[in-house]
């Protein structure tokens, strides 16, 4: 165990991680030229089109110095917001995280509420100067920036290049002076904590797992304590490129076990391991709640596709333990799923690997938040989507869940910031300066005014220097309507949103723009209208393609041509009554691009 260290790669988005991961798996030999290519642990094709880290990867290297043979397990982690579940997670599992900062950019948002994750779990931090070998790395300054940030000493910082791999050894010498071993005994009995799992169709669930004490071998019968579950143990080895068998896992160690599990719902991420015969007194702690931002319907474009969906999202939830989900059903739509996300990314991403991983090709609805509405009997209940509220008339009042949220910025855009919050409904409660130029400003907000395009607007005013964070304070009695989006004068209750009264007239007239731009024109006029109860606020028409049935008549008298029309005109109203209008999954999307 003495020579064992656990380690996690932490940063904001594109400050070189994998590249770095890359070079640390080149020089301990853990893959071989051949098989070499960039970015290898992102092995999504996703994460290779968009050149993010959506998925934690863990993979052990072994390296010698000064004769003696040390196991390194390291874990490359996401660096977009929307999947710091993911971070958290991984920092869990280790003694020591890499801080990698970008030579050319400086501390970012992300970069800090990750540190503060590892903080929190005692890791120790190793910070490194990334993309040393670009021309316009500033080193002196960021180098001042980190001192400030972590109170370490500048001869401690690592300066490195990801593409030359400069540095690339030092950091490895590092990892072995400055990272603890993990404190475990191997002969107490077996505690593991599961920090993530993947669904193979041949055997089973596979998790990944980190011994915190005692040992597993083949054939060991170990119970899953949250699920209270028990199974025998088919294979447990260690993560290299592949899955490598080992007789035994102990104390310390990262690997994986299979135990022949074919239903996804019996393992839960974070819950921990320990043997039937020997249990461990507790469950390891440490493993923050999952908590979603943006909740939408998610539903199978065939409703035949139910099950299949159903199935889909049990191992895409094995996968990505941060999606949350409960079924419903919709007029329009038919059966589906209201799923939990923790953000628009994230939703985005989703949906993709649904369409790529399980062919289940979805439709997914206007994201929104839940809400408590009191009747006028009395009555509270908790509603999560608009289709689900009662009559107008029979509400006393609505309330929305508020958050306190907290967002570290550079000075420089602190109006803009602040000009989008007040614009959100926020109320503005605190502001500190942490350093010179770096500030952090407290608000109270609405959770459904962040849900839809707040993420993208606070990174684009502040060039993606604002890192945001918020915890939800309970319900505040709202002014909010109910807007409904009617095709033809029958209501698409995909589309309808809860908003508040003085947004109301504004959204719904610019959704019924949208729409008519996007939904394809028919053999009739489509109504496209939005209204509040009965009270309708904005229409736009989309109108009737038109074929020409009076080509045939040349000249002759104009009766012949009224006949025609007239006998046109009929089919086109009869049309109307059966006829209805397929709402493209564009239109849906719609609603979130608005701006």
């Amino acid at each position: 165990m003495n020579n064992t260290r656990n380690f996690c790669i932490i940063a904001h988005i594109d400050h070189g991680k994998s590249t770095l991961a890359d070079r640390l798996l080149e020089m301990t030999s853990t893959i071989n030229s051949r098989d070499m290519e960039a970015q290898v642990l992102d092995d999504m094709d996703l994460e290779r089109e968009r050149g993010i880290t959506i998925k934690s990867h863990a993979i052990q290297m072994e390296y010698f110095h000064e004769g003696e043979k040390f196991l390194l397990n390291l874990i490359d982690t996401p660096g977009h917001v929307d999947f710091s579940y993911e971070v958290s997670r991984s920092i869990a599992a280790c003694e020591g995280a890499l801080l990698i900062i970008d030579a050319t950019q400086g501390i970012q948002a992300q970069t800090i509420s990750n540190l503060y994750l590892a903080i929190e779990h005692d890791l120790e931090i190793i910070p490194i100067l990334n993309k040393m070998d670009l021309p316009n790395a500033m080193p002196e300054v960021v180098e001042d920036q980190i001192i400030e940030l972590i109170g370490c000493k500048r001869s401690t910082i690592i300066r490195a290049s990801g593409k030359t791999g400069d540095g690339v050894a030092e950091i490895l010498e590092r990892i072995l002076t400055d990272i603890p071993a993990p404190n475990g005994n191997p002969d107490e009995p077996l505690q593991a904590l599961i920090f993530d799992s993947v669904f193979n169709q041949f055997r089973g669930v596979i998790a990944y797992f980190k011994v915190a004490n005692g040992r597993v071998r083949k054939g060991d019968l170990v119970k899953f304590m949250a699920a209270d579950k028990q199974y025998v143990v088919d294979e447990v080895g260690v993560l290299k490129m592949g899955l490598e068998i080992r007789e035994e896992v102990s104390a310390g160690d990262v690997g994986y076990i299979i135990c022949g599990i074919k239903t996804a719902k019996e393992i839960k991420v974070g819950d921990t391991i320990t043997q039937v015969k020997n249990p461990c007194v507790s469950m390891i702690s440490g493993f923050e709640e999952v908590k979603p931002m943006v909740f939408a319907g998610v539903y199978p474009i065939d409703s035949e596709d139910y099950e299949d969906l159903r199935n889909a999202m049990e191992k895409l939830q094995l996968n990505d333990a941060s999606l949350t989900y409960v079924p419903e059903s919709s007029m329009a739509l038919g059966f589906g799923f209201r799923c939990g996300f923790l953000g628009l990314l994230h939703m985005e991403i989703v949906q993709e690997r649904l369409d790529r991983e399980f062919d289940m090709n979805v439709i997914t609805t206007v994201p929104n938040v839940s809400y408590m509405v009191t009747t006028r009997g009395g009555e509270t209940f908790e509603v999560y989507n608009p289709a689900g509220l009662p009559e107008a008339t029979l509400i006393e009042q609505i309330e929305e869940p508020f958050i306190h949220a907290q967002i570290i910025t550079r000075s420089e855009y602190i109006g803009a910031i602040m000009t989008l919050c007040l614009e959100k409904r926020g109320m503005m409660t605190k502001q500190d300066y942490l350093t010179a130029d770096r500030a952090e400003l407290s608000f109270d907000m609405p959770l459904g005014e962040i849900v839809i395009d707040f993420y993208d607007k606070l990174k684009s005013i502040s060039k993606g220097y604002a890192s945001f964070d918020y915890h939800i304070t309970g319900y505040r009695p709202a002014k909010l309507v109910k807007l409904d989006i009617l095709l033809n004068s029958e209501p698409v209750d995909a589309l309808s949103t809860l908003l508040h009264v003085d947004n109301a007239y504004n959204f719904g007239r610019r959704i019924c723009e949208k729409l008519k731009e996007l939904i394809p024109r028919q053999q009739y006029d489509v109504a496209i209208q939005g209204a509040i109860g009965a009270k309708i606020i904005s229409r736009e028409t989309v109108k009737a393609v038109r074929k020409d049935v009076t080509a045939k008549c040349y000249g002759g008298d104009i009766t012949r041509k009224r006949k025609l029309l007239d006998k046109q005109k009929k089919g086109k109203k009869r049309m109307k009554q059966i006829g209805n209008v397929e709402v493209p999954q564009k239109a849906f999307l719609a609603v979130l691009k608005l701006d």
